[in-house]
């Protein structure tokens, strides 16, 4: 039976560990010199709406690497721009690929493409989740923390896709998390509602960035505005204005904290310069466990035709 990955909340607490545990020992091979190719023959779907510099390149290159071909779509490529339903696009690529990967808008279209694909569907982003940047940020997390247990997380930003996927694999894992963003801007109701449906967690949620880093061992940010909502900037600076992570802010959580950021960065905007150039800084260690948490996926998917 085929396995998706549409949000996080499609994963049980092994279903991660599993993850975890193949990336980090592929990202070992890899560094080590050693090739592996059990995708050869195979082939991945990519059908992007959204930009993207990392995710693409990191599934692009992660396919290749495990000896697969990608073929990138943008949906206006498709039929599916010229109203051809979503379920019949889906059962045609269900025929050609092994895998498809999409990065769009509305989430319902990635959970259609699901329900009438044969093959696995993998979640690049929609506005409502970005399952697999958290798969990988937890990954990062693990090589700098030795674990995630008994590690205090802190959203400090607008309530996006990103939260509301930290908060879904808090529910799972059971993650000290504490969600700090402003009133307006919070994460949704229904969303932290169906995260609670599975696993009661230890998630807290203010509106006051300063208490909520106190003691964290990892610091976590994004851009105000994600993309579609670049109108909505002006409005978001004023209302965001204390909620920038900065060295002020930093010093207020544990001496050898963490800053992550899933890119790209505003620099001065949410991030400062100072805190994105730190000497220690793991954001580029994170955007590339995106690379190697996406081969642990895809072979997990493709190969063993599900996680557990």
């Amino acid at each position: 039976m085929k396995k998706d990955i549409i949000s996080l909340l499609d994963l049980k607490k092994e279903d991660f560990d599993i993850f975890f545990k193949k990336a980090i020992e592929l990202k070992k091979r890899f560094n080590q010199g050693i090739v592996d190719m059990p995708l050869k023959g195979k082939s991945l779907g990519l059908i992007f709406d959204k930009q993207s510099t990392r995710t693409r390149v990191a599934f692009e290159t992660a396919m290749i690497q495990l000896g697969g071909h990608p073929i990138f779509m943008r949906s206006e490529d498709t039929q599916v721009s010229r109203d051809e339903p979503v379920k019949d696009t889906a059962r045609v690529l269900s025929r050609y690929i092994d895998c498809l990967v999409m990065r769009t808008f509305d989430h319902t279209i990635v959970e259609e493409f699901a329900k009438n694909s044969s093959i696995p569907v993998i979640n690049a982003l929609t506005d409502s989740f970005h399952p697999c940047q958290i798969l990988s940020d937890l990954m990062t997390i693990i090589e700098k923390k030795n674990g995630y247990d008994n590690i205090k997380i802190v959203w400090v930003g607008d309530g996006n896709n990103v939260a509301n996927s930290w908060i879904n694999a808090a529910s799972v894992l059971g993650l000290e998390l504490v969600v700090a963003c402003p009133e307006k801007y919070s994460v949704k109701k229904d969303i932290i509602d169906n995260a609670f449906e599975k696993t009661k967690n230890n998630v807290v949620f203010t509106d006051d960035p300063t208490t909520a880093v106190k003691n964290a061992d990892v610091i976590y940010t994004d851009v105000w505005a994600s993309m579609g909502e670049e109108t909505e900037l002006e409005e978001k600076h004023r209302a965001f204005k204390e909620f920038q992570v900065n060295k002020e802010l930093v010093a207020k959580a544990k001496d050898d904290a963490i800053v992550m950021h899933c890119l790209p960065a505003h620099r001065g905007e949410e991030i400062s310069e100072d805190v994105l150039e730190a000497e220690n800084s793991v954001f580029w260690d994170q955007a590339e466990n995106k690379r190697h948490m996406h081969k642990a996926i895809l072979e997990t998917l493709i190969s063993h035709n599900g996680y557990t």
